[in-house]
């Protein structure tokens, strides 16, 4: 199936999750420093179920400081 992360297209196997879908994609799954949002800006936690061409938008939380300063 494919689902898209940022307007980026990933491809999955049925049945795979939130999670599954920002691996994928590059993104550090569980990551303290990200939000997940479904395309309606719900946010989604990383075992959310998926369906062919959902789209994520994974965004940095503004109020947790980078490892860089």
């Amino acid at each position: 199936m494919q689902v898209y992360v940022n307007d980026r297209p990933v491809h999955l196997a049925p049945g795979m999750r939130v999670r599954h879908a920002l691996i994928a994609a590059g993104y550090p799954a569980g990551s303290p420093n990200l939000t997940v949002r479904d395309e309606w800006g719900h946010v989604i936690g990383l075992d959310g179920a998926l369906s062919e061409g959902a789209r994520i938008i994974v965004e940095r939380r503004e109020d947790t400081p980078t490892p860089y300063g």
